[in-house]
């Protein structure tokens, strides 16, 4: 007999993606040792992505529906909402190649934690528009509460988790979100679900001229970006702080409202600064993200 597979319901947002979508479709059919779902969602394209999926939905390969363009984040969000349930769910973005065993390595790793709220993320192998692998970062996250306040290290299309947590993220509807994997990451920190990082990749990140959040950058437009980020009036790390409290506040254990209350209350108190600064529970894993960030917090511009 044939061992019971486990069902994975992936969630896919599309954007004017006809260039690379055949083949990342067929890489989430491909998936080894695990029961697919793909559902889509688009997000208001205007090429030919709606005539891609009708041929797939035609085949009953995929399930698809298109709504108002919402940007990746609220799209992804709005997928997760209006979901099935289902054991585990991951992310595809439109344009990257999965290996076979993506699925299932990532399930292996959280299919012990029953009814605890579990997170899995890999490494990714970056690539250009061609699949030729490039030099790709490797990220070593500690994977607390503290540093997803400060460091957004996970890609969402590298994600798998289980419904204990999806409930807990749909609970709220927020209406700031800067990217659904950092929203996710650090929803799933705070409640001391099980985080695991696979340092292999399982997913080919494929860069090119329209990705929403590519890798690909010089050293100098790479430090460029940081250095507006860190003059930033946007002040994205305070206002996912502010929209987690606001939504979530009263499900964390007392460790996560301390962190979180800290991280607020310091934006309008230069002593409260001072303690952040030199507290060691926001320290990330990412050396340059760590500096910035002190540098931003006593800019009062975090």
């Amino acid at each position: 007999m044939e061992p019971i597979k486990e069902k994975v319901l992936v969630l896919m947002s599309t954007y004017n993606g006809e260039q690379y979508l055949q083949q990342q479709i067929d890489s989430i059919i491909a998936q080894k040792n695990v029961d697919v779902e793909l559902i889509v969602r688009d997000d208001g394209s205007t090429d030919k992505t709606i005539d891609i999926l009708k041929d797939y939905q035609h085949k009953g390969l995929l399930s698809y529906y298109v709504g108002e363009n919402l940007k990746p984040q609220y799209s992804f969000l709005h997928l997760l909402s209006h979901a099935p349930e289902c054991d585990y769910y991951a992310f595809a973005d439109q344009d990257d190649v999965w290996l076979e065993d993506k699925l299932s390595s990532g399930i292996k790793e959280i299919s012990s934690c029953g009814n605890q709220p579990a997170l899995y993320a890999c490494q990714t192998q970056m690539t250009n528009q061609y699949l030729e692998k490039i030099p790709t970062p490797h990220l070593h996250p500690l994977g607390t509460f503290g540093e997803s306040l400060v460091y957004a290290y996970a890609s969402g299309c590298t994600m798998i988790f289980n419904n204990a947590l999806r409930t807990i993220v749909t609970s709220y509807q927020p209406t700031f979100v800067d990217m659904h994997d950092w929203w996710i990451v650090s929803i799933a920190a705070a409640m001391k679900a099980r985080i695991v990082f696979d340092h292999h990749a399982h997913i080919l990140y494929r860069q090119h001229s329209k990705n929403v959040k590519g890798l690909n950058e010089t050293k100098f437009k790479e430090w460029k970006q940081r250095i507006q980020r860190l003059l930033h009036k946007q002040q994205i790390r305070y206002h996912s702080a502010l929209e987690l409290h606001k939504g979530y506040y009263t499900l964390f254990p007392q460790e996560s409202k301390d962190l979180i209350d800290l991280f607020v209350i310091s934006k309008k108190s230069f002593r409260h600064r001072i303690h952040l600064l030199l507290d060691s529970r926001y320290k990330c894993g990412d050396i340059k993200t760590w500096v910035l960030f002190k540098l931003s917090l006593l800019l009062n511009t975090y």
